[in-house]
């Protein structure tokens, strides 16, 4: 569903600031499959998401969506292929905008547009019975402006919108950084859910080496732009936190990893 091909992207080429961010990176993820990708601040993480979103291009390599080369296409024109939650709880929705519109929003999206009621009745009860499903009561507050809406409350619902038409690929950016822990917890609990109902293909970026652990099917570790763990199967079911950091220490010669957020999250 998602191949990246030797991808290398380095940023302010030629000046002071110079900074390779990924180095001949290449990944694939089959139908299904669910990719945490854990890592230090600028092992690459991020910049590997948002070089698949097509946020800027790369300076070699391919990027395939279901088998379609979208290396050329801007950000705009990926969007049909995939669906996306943003760290910042106030990205990906419209906070003037009711609950029930920016769904209707999402629904939309890719559509062409006419003159015609903005929700229909069979609309609401769509996403009516969409909502309940997330147990945060936001089905009997269908009309609230979404800016009006709690953090977690506001991820919950992006998360919905992202994936109301099925994409072909979820991006999940460190989604629950900004919320507090049960919050936070509460999300990816949808997250997976959400993922597992719908067989969708997700990469999700975290910080946190336990939540990484605990989610997906498969996890990749990143350190300065390249890929240096890809763990999966039974192997990722009986990982530990001690043992990524002794396999860590195994692949960067011995080095520590000194990252308190990503141990202790």
């Amino acid at each position: 569903m998602l191949e990246i091909k030797n991808i290398s992207k380095t940023f302010n080429l030629g000046t002071v600031n110079e900074k390779c961010a990924l180095t001949d990176v290449s990944l694939t993820l089959n139908d299904g499959d669910f990719v945490t990708v854990i890592g230090g601040n600028g092992a690459g993480k991020s910049t590997m998401l948002n070089a698949v979103a097509g946020v800027w291009p790369v300076d070699n390599g391919a990027i395939l969506i279901d088998g379609e080369n979208v290396t050329g296409l801007p950000e705009y024109k990926r969007a049909k292929y995939l669906g996306r939650v943003f760290q910042d709880p106030m990205t990906g929705t419209s906070a003037t905008m009711g609950i029930d519109e920016n769904l209707a929003l999402a629904a939309r999206r890719g559509m062409h547009r006419t003159l015609r009621w903005g929700v229909t009745k069979k609309e609401r009860e769509s996403y009516m019975e969409k909502l309940k499903r997330l147990g945060l009561g936001l089905e009997d507050r269908m009309s609230v402006k979404v800016g009006l809406l709690s953090g977690g409350q506001r991820q919950a619902l992006t998360l919905l919108m992202a994936t109301l038409q099925k994409p072909k690929l979820l991006l999940l950016d460190e989604h629950t950084a900004a919320l507090d822990p049960k919050t936070a917890a509460k999300v990816l609990s949808l997250s997976e859910e959400i993922i597992a109902e719908n067989h969708l293909t997700a990469l999700m970026v975290t910080h946190n080496m336990k939540d990484a652990i605990r989610h997906g099917n498969r996890l990749i570790m990143m350190k300065d732009g390249a890929i240096i763990l890809d763990i999966c199967g039974e192997e990722k079911q009986r990982l530990t936190v001690e043992d990524l950091l002794e396999k860590f220490s195994d692949v960067s010669g011995g080095d520590e990893f000194a990252n308190d957020r990503m141990i202790l999250g």
